[in-house]
Parts: C-alpha cells; structure tokens; sequence
C-alpha cells in the first residue's frame, strides 16, 4: 500500500479505535449500573418488607447512614405542630403507583415526646387543595402513632427549578433547608415517609412505599456494545474497499 493510501486510511483508523473504545466503555459502565440498580432494588425491597421497629434515640442520629438506614419502616408517637406545612411539588412517583398527576408533597415538622423534632411527608395532595383550609378535616390532633420509611434529603439537579419558601413551594424534598427558611427547630437529618394512620378526608395522601424501580441497564449495554459491532462491520467494509482501489 502506497504511502498516501495509508495516510487516506490512518485517520479513520483511529477515528474507530477511539469511538470503539467509547461504546466499549458505554456498554461496560450500563452492565456496572445494572448491577448497582439490581443490589438497590434488593436492599429496598428487602428494607420496606421489614416489620416497623421504634425509631432511634436522637443521640443516635448522627451515626445513622442512608446506606444502611434509607427505606426502613419506624413507628413512633408525635405531635403535628400547628399550621405549618411545607409544599414540594411533583408529578407523580416511582415509589407510590398510587399517586400520579400534578401535586404536592405535605412535609410537616412533628414533635417527638422528648421534644426532637422529625419532619414527615405526611402524603400527596393534588393541584388546588394546597391550602390547609380545603382539607381542614384532615389536620391532626394531639399525639398519634406514625408508622412510615426513613428517607433521605434529596441532591438538587442541574435542572431543578430553585425553592420559594414565601410562596410555601419547593422543588426538592430536603427538610433540613425548610427548617432553616420556616425557623423550625433543629430537626432529623431524615425525615419519614408516613404509611399510617390515613388522614382523616383522606388528604394528605398516605400510602406505602412499593419499589417500582426501571432497570433498563441490559437493555442499554446491548445497545451500546450493538453499535460497537455495526462500527467495526463498517470500518471492514471501507477498509475492503481502499484495498481493491
């Protein structure tokens, strides 16, 4: 092969190496993900079919790690305070089938008998009965027994719109800033998911958590390690061709 030819063919040489390498390393990284999304699902499955135990003493609170904590069912006795709610908007949830459309998430701040504070997602109510006046008969009263799933603050995204505390909306569930712009208490590091006691009217919506969790990984995998072979197939065939030439 002539010098020129092989100069012809070098640049798409490495042109595929480097985009093979790529969907290589694609493909590899989706069947990683697979594995991390299907030790999830296992672990959150596993954690919410758990019995409910009592809720860890608050001198316990800074040890505790979503790794090990997240998803896991805790009942406990406490007080709603009055007249303060937090509202996070959404459109639905992979964890409650039983909730779809647009709403918002009733985060609440409930006193423990010690006098910690928790903060609960109390359940879903939809577009128009954001105000407490429109669900009145569901506001609780005194002490009650809650039973829900430890979760987490969620990571703001690139794409999230920023909170408006005086409008009483926010856009990601992290009930350690609505403590902060509502002046509450220093509350939990987590807050709880409430499964029961159902609100009276039946506003906010309780439920509980079911995982329903996509895990399109292989899927993904197949595609990418796919295209790496039509890559390599065309290469071939431009390749036959410049040596016939």
């Amino acid at each position: 092969m002539s010098t020129r030819r092989r100069r012809g063919v070098l640049f798409p040489a490495l042109f595929t190496l480097v985009a093979l390498i790529v969907l290589l390393a694609l493909g590899t990284w989706q069947l990683d993900r697979r594995q991390w999304k299907e030790a999830l699902i296992d672990g959150l499955t596993r954690r919410i079919a758990m019995p409910p135990a009592s809720l860890p003493p608050r001198e316990n609170w800074p040890l505790l790690a979503a790794a090990d904590m997240e998803f896991r069912r805790f009942t406990f006795p406490a007080e709603f305070l009055p007249d303060q709610e937090a509202l996070v908007y959404t459109t639905g949830s992979s964890l409650r089938p039983d909730v779809s459309g647009v709403g918002y998430w009733v985060f609440a701040p409930a006193r423990l008998p010690g006098g910690s504070l928790v903060v609960v997602n109390r359940g879903f109510v939809p577009e128009g009965r954001q105000d407490t006046k429109s669900r009145a008969e569901g506001a609780p009263a005194g002490v009650i027994e809650v039973t829900g799933a430890m979760r987490w603050p969620e990571t703001r995204g690139l794409f999230t719109p920023s909170d408006e505390p005086g409008k009483n909306l926010w856009f990601v569930r992290d009930p350690t800033a609505m403590a902060q712009a509502k002046h509450w208490e220093p509350v939990a590091p987590f807050y709880i998911e409430q499964e029961t006691p159902a609100a009276p009217g039946g506003l906010p919506k309780v439920g509980p958590l079911q995982p329903n969790l996509a895990n399109n990984h292989l899927q993904y995998a197949i595609t990418w390690f796919g295209l790496a072979l039509v890559l390599v197939a065309v290469f071939m065939a431009f390749l036959r061709g410049r040596l016939r030439r």
